[in-house]
């Protein structure tokens, strides 16, 4: 079998009674659509993350854009964020009618580099957008002085860092709001799509919960304020209720896997994934870099090996944001990475056996470049 960057089935096998456990449970309840199993798992994510609210919603992008509406961004707004992400992260910015504004990332791990951001805000700033990526936290106690300075509110894209922390604060506990993708290969994944989005602020929940039911609140078929259909699944909830007792689990396999690569991979010319400092990784991907990086993977290939970049076109390059004016070179490091960057099979059900034949292929190509 190739040698993927994520595959499910092995942990499939392993969860397969309890996953089809929860469907059945769903199918045989006589409600499919917001009902015990999206209630319960909304309270559970919520007391994981030592918050009040947690609203589910239909995929992590949604989860990102009606975070937003319910914080209050309009059309015309700006908010701040980073282009080295996943493009859903900016397409949620695109989607509230607001202008993604980029500031550029640190070059040793990555992360959103905070000392630009001051300089970014303008009188149509509204909110600040840290992006916890590749599976660790961006240092938050400078943007939330600044959002307090300036009258910001913030929102944490978690969608890579469930189950991180910094100096001990879960990711997705500090902003006002927080949003979190349960796609598959997430740290914690459905069996499809799904999201949700956390707050401890009670106007913002209630906003969240009117905006995902079309816009409806006590009274069914009228219309508060125009919203989405953006429900989360009751039967991906389920799923999501069993795996989130498993969470903890999961991080720990990961970080696992992450301790043989760096091992393996020590006195490489391999660039190894930095922890910043205070942070606890949860290794969504384990990503690396090097000046050779596409005949690394090309040459991967002949091992059966076949990995993934995240991401070789950082956003403000792509055609579809042109019209916001970032030319080559308006963010140095975050366009440098594009070219270096690339993952390492990773999750938590990889076997020691394949662990050992990307490390053994890593080091060979290496050795032969």
């Amino acid at each position: 079998m190739s040698t993927l960057v994520w595959d499910y089935r092995a942990e499939y096998e392993a969860e397969r009674d309890d996953i089809l456990d929860a469907v059945d449970q769903v199918f045989r309840s006589g409600k499919l659509v917001l009902g015990k199993s999206v209630s319960g798992f909304e309270e559970e994510f919520a007391a994981y993350h030592g918050v009040t609210h947690a609203v589910g919603v239909d995929n992590g992008t949604n989860a990102i854009k009606l975070g937003l509406q319910a914080l209050g961004v309009r059309p015309g707004d700006e908010v701040i964020t980073v282009s080295n992400t996943a493009a859903p992260t900016v397409l949620a910015i695109d989607g509230t009618g607001a202008t993604p504004v980029f500031v550029d990332v640190r070059r040793e791990d990555y992360l959103m580099d905070v000392t630009q951001v001051e300089a970014a805000i303008t009188d149509r700033t509204t909110v600040l957008l840290p992006v916890h990526l590749y599976g660790q936290s961006v240092d938050m106690a400078p943007l939330e002085a600044l959002a307090a300075k300036h009258g910001l509110r913030i929102l944490e894209d978690c969608a890579q860092s469930h189950g991180a922390r910094h100096h001990g604060r879960l990711a997705g506990s500090r902003g006002d709001a927080a949003a979190f993708s349960f796609y598959p290969t997430k740290v914690l994944g459905a069996y499809g799509d799904g999201g949700a989005t956390v707050t401890s602020d009670a106007e913002v929940a209630e906003n969240l919960r009117r905006l995902r039911y079309y816009g409806m609140e006590k009274v069914y078929y009228v219309v508060q304020t125009p919203g989405h259909n953006s429900r989360l699944d009751e039967v991906q909830a389920e799923i999501l209720r069993r795996k989130l007792r498993r969470l903890d689990t999961y991080v720990a396999g990961r970080r696992a896997v992450a301790q043989r690569y760096a091992e393996g991979l020590a006195d490489t010319e391999l660039e190894l994934p930095a922890l910043a400092e205070g942070n606890d990784h949860v290794y969504y991907v384990y990503v690396v870099r090097h000046p050779e990086r596409d005949r690394i993977i090309e040459r991967l290939k002949s091992y059966d090996i076949h990995l993934n970049i995240s991401y070789p076109w950082p956003v403000h390059t792509m055609t579809g944001f042109a019209h916001l004016g970032y030319g080559t070179g308006s963010l140095p490091v975050t366009e440098d990475l594009a070219s270096r960057i690339f993952s390492l099979p990773m999750y938590p059900s990889l076997s020691l056996d394949v662990q050992d034949k990307v490390i053994d292929a890593v080091r060979e190509v290496l050795r032969t470049l």
